[in-house]
Parts: structure tokens; C-alpha cells; sequence
């Protein structure tokens, strides 16, 4: 009779445990854990230019550190905010044991917009951010050519968002 006691305790504890496991790690999203590409070569020269992407975002990495903005979206949760920056400020390629990133950060904003008509109008939509940092994993593609990424959205699906060389950059 003590046996079959201990038997239920032991695995209501054990049931018990696998819910405390099973709720912490539901929210474990692909880029929770993500450490970056591993690449390591990327030249300051190399990411120098201009980049954008499908939805008309356009960013101008200059020479001396400067950066332009045309319509840069919030990075993670932020992008669900719906507002796209534009603006003026710097950037700098760093380097760590995950891989490369470019920092970008919007010192001077010349004009918020929104990414859609309905956030236009949603008065709990949050007033856009008068400064913004950005971080951008550096990665190649099949042809090694440099594109730059970070993800956006809800941790658990992993959308990323893309920004690649303008052509004649």
C-alpha cells in the first residue's frame, strides 16, 4: 500500500515538473536563442553604401560613420507598432564571438510615418520614437554577397527583415 503512494506522489511530482518545463520554454522562439551568423570578414568598406528592401526602406551607411534612414521599421515587437522612421545617424560594424552586426542608431528624426492605414488612425498605436537603435546580423547569401537582417515580430515565429546592396551601391 505505501508503494503505490509513493508511486502517485512521484509522479504527480514528476507530472508537476513537466508543467513548470513545458510553460518556461513555450515562449522559445527561434531568435531567443539566436547567437548570430558566425561570420567573422565582413569590411567596414564592404557594408559602406546603400541598402533596402521590398517595402521601400532605404538606409545610406556613409564613409565617416554617418547614416541615413528613409522608412526604417521598429526591430522585434516594436514592428507590430506599425511606424516606419526616417532620419539621420550613425553606424558601426562590430564583431563578437556570435558574428558580425551592424549598430544603427537614428539621432535626428526628419519624419515618422505609418506602415499601414489602419495604425495611421488607431489612436493606441504608441507615438513613433524621436531616437532608435537597431542592431542588423551580417550574413552572406548563396553568391557572398553581404545582406544585413534582424527579426521582427512575435519571438516565436522568426520573421526576419531583410535589407540588401542597392544596385550601383
Amino acid at each position: 500500500m505505501a508503494g503505490g503512494i509513493r508511486l502517485r506522489a512521484w509522479r504527480a511530482t514528476l507530472g508537476g515538473l513537466m508543467v513548470v518545463l513545458a510553460a518556461l520554454t513555450a515562449c522559445a522562439g527561434p531568435y531567443q536563442y539566436y547567437e548570430g551568423t558566425g561570420l567573422h570578414d565582413a569590411t567596414a568598406a564592404e557594408v559602406e553604401g546603400g541598402w533596402g528592401n521590398v517595402e521601400g526602406t532605404r538606409v545610406v551607411l556613409h564613409k565617416d560613420g554617418t547614416a541615413l534612414f528613409e522608412k526604417l521599421d521598429g526591430q522585434d515587437f516594436d514592428f507590430e507598432d506599425g511606424w516606419r522612421l526616417s532620419g539621420t545617424g550613425t553606424w558601426q560594424l562590430t564583431d563578437d564571438n556570435g558574428g558580425q552586426a551592424v549598430r544603427l542608431t537614428l539621432t535626428a528624426r526628419t519624419r515618422a510615418e505609418s506602415r499601414s492605414p489602419v495604425t495611421a488612425t488607431d489612436t493606441s498605436t504608441p507615438e513613433p520614437p524621436s531616437a532608435y537603435a537597431w542592431s542588423f546580423y551580417v550574413d552572406r547569401d548563396q553568391n557572398h554577397e553581404l545582406k544585413l537582417f534582424f527579426f521582427y515580430g512575435d519571438p516565436d515565429i522568426g520573421n526576419t527583415y531583410v535589407m540588401t546592396r542597392e544596385t550601383g551601391s
